[in-house]
């Protein structure tokens, strides 16, 4: 694979064998930015797990202290009350069977999926759609929830959604370049801190295998994270 040369550039800015100190991490991929946009960095987590075993599938959602950086487009599955309070905390569309219709329609233009409990017989329906896009509802990720206008605002707010790969494998977006390397690691330490409590019984040995930190034009950093 060739890489273009502002990768090789900026590559040639770190030192590929060293383990860094998450804040020294992050300042390093700050200084090798040179790209014209305002890069997103992402936190990777290779995990002791073997995420064919059911019970040891990693899933949840953390609410970020210093949000993304970005618009998060919010729609939801709600009717009644439900669906006025979920329009009022910043849904770009709400609805039921409508709403459905739009999706497997082609319809797309979205980032989160918030369901109300009563909603997953409509939602149910969209499985073909929205799994592989990795938008499914889900009550495990608290995107499937009573609590529908709460968690809108959680999402559009920096909320993120994740889940173990099949490479035993899971990585959010944690950020922009343009964000302190202290806001990076508030917002780096809060996912890792609750990935860690999503420890499964059954996992064996080491849970935290590596954690590496990047950013979209960036190489890759390797980090020391104890917990």
């Amino acid at each position: 694979m060739s890489h273009s040369r502002r990768y090789r550039a900026n590559a040639e800015k770190v030192d590929s064998t060293q383990v860094y100190a998450m804040e020294d991490a992050f300042s390093t991929l700050k200084n090798c930015t040179t790209a014209k946009f305002d890069e997103t960095v992402e936190v990777a987590v290779r995990l002791g797990v073997d995420p064919k075993k059911s019970d040891q599938m990693v899933r949840g959602a953390v609410s970020l202290p210093h949000g993304l950086g970005k618009a998060v487009r919010v729609i939801a599955f709600a009717e009644g009350d439900v669906a006025e309070a979920c329009k009022e905390a910043g849904a770009v569309e709400v609805g039921s069977d409508d709403l459905a219709e739009k999706i497997q329609g082609g319809w797309t233009d979205f980032d989160v999926v918030i369901a109300h409990p009563s909603m997953m017989r409509v939602v149910g329906k969209l499985g073909r759609v929205l799994g592989p896009q990795g938008k499914m509802p889900s009550p495990k990720s608290g995107t499937v929830t009573p609590n529908a206008a709460v968690a809108v605002q959680e999402f559009m707010a920096g909320k993120v959604e994740f889940r173990v790969d099949s490479g035993s494998n899971v990585h959010v977006p944690v950020g922009k370049v343009s964000f302190s390397s202290q806001k990076l690691v508030e917002n780096a330490s809060a996912f890792l801190d609750y990935v860690v409590t999503l420890r499964p019984a059954t996992a064996k040995g080491a849970y935290i295998r590596t954690v590496s930190v990047t950013s979209s034009m960036g190489p890759g950093l390797r980090v020391d994270y104890k917990h």
